[in-house]
Parts: structure tokens; sequence; C-alpha cells
């Protein structure tokens, strides 16, 4: 499977209450579709107490199977607490956008996007030096700067 059809199988579950495990979440999304991976992140920082992080990351064989769990899921209540499933969003990559290390305009998809060929730049620059075409029609509003009143001249 690739990357972009696991992401799409992929949901989250956000809003876990800290007694929630890897079983819990199997046995509460089962019976949507096969459950290929339960991913649970644990809490990396030293002083802390919580088993994990309050979400987790459940990923089914099928697209359609987490389709349906996200519409049975959202907003139903597990150990006491309300949650929140929705499609998996992919990581960001670190070498890409605004967090990265690299100037943004250095990036390999920002010049992709931004990218300029010299007949563009040709193009503009005869532009700026005036040719440009005469068959225009002429502005409509050319000439009424001096009036400050609407509607008919007064006699």
């Amino acid at each position: 499977m690739t990357d972009a059809a696991r992401w799409k199988a992929t949901v989250y579950v956000g809003g876990l209450a800290s007694v929630v495990t890897t079983r819990n979440l199997h046995d509460a999304f089962i019976p949507f579709g096969e459950i290929v991976d339960i991913t649970l992140p644990k809490n990396d920082a030293p002083n802390a107490t919580e088993p994990h992080r309050g979400f987790a990351y459940v990923e089914f064989e099928d697209a359609e199977d987490a389709k349906e769990a996200i519409d049975n899921m959202d907003q139903s209540e597990l150990f006491g607490r309300v949650l929140k499933v929705s499609a998996a969003k992919p990581p960001k990559s670190a070498e890409e956008g605004l967090g990265s290390k690299t100037a943004i305009w250095e990036q390999e998809g920002w010049l992709a996007e931004h990218n300029v060929s010299e007949e563009d730049r040709a193009a503009a620059a005869a532009g700026a030096k005036g040719s440009i075409d005469d068959d225009r029609p002429e502005d409509p509003m050319q000439g009424l700067e001096g009036l400050d009143v609407a509607g008919p001249k007064p006699e």
C-alpha cells in the first residue's frame, strides 16, 4: 500500500482519556473494518505523568472503513470523554514549508510553484516598455474627475 493510500485509510482520534489503551481503541474501532495498526504516541516530556499524549492514529485496511469509522465515531464518548475522529493528515516534511531550516525560496516546492521562464520575463519587460494595444476601449469614467455632485447639472 502506498503512503497516500495508507493516509486515506488512517483516522485521527483525539480527546482520549489517559486510561485508554491500544486494546480499548481496537475494541472500539474493530466494528468498522479490519485494523492494520494503532499508534498511541507517548508523551516525551521527562516530567510527564500521562501515559500518552491524548490522541491516536487508527489505520484500517480499506479507506471506506476509515470513512465509516469517522461517520460513526466522531463526537462519540469513550471513558467519559468526547472523541474527535477525523481523517489523518500526512506529516509535514521537515525539509519543506515554514518550519524548515532552509529559506523558503531555496526549497524545491516553492521554486517549482513560483518558477518564471525567460519567455515570461521578456513578455513582461516588453509590456512595461509601452507596447500596449491601442485597440482597447476608452475608459468610460475618463473626464469625470471634476464632478462632485451626482445627478443632472443644476440650471
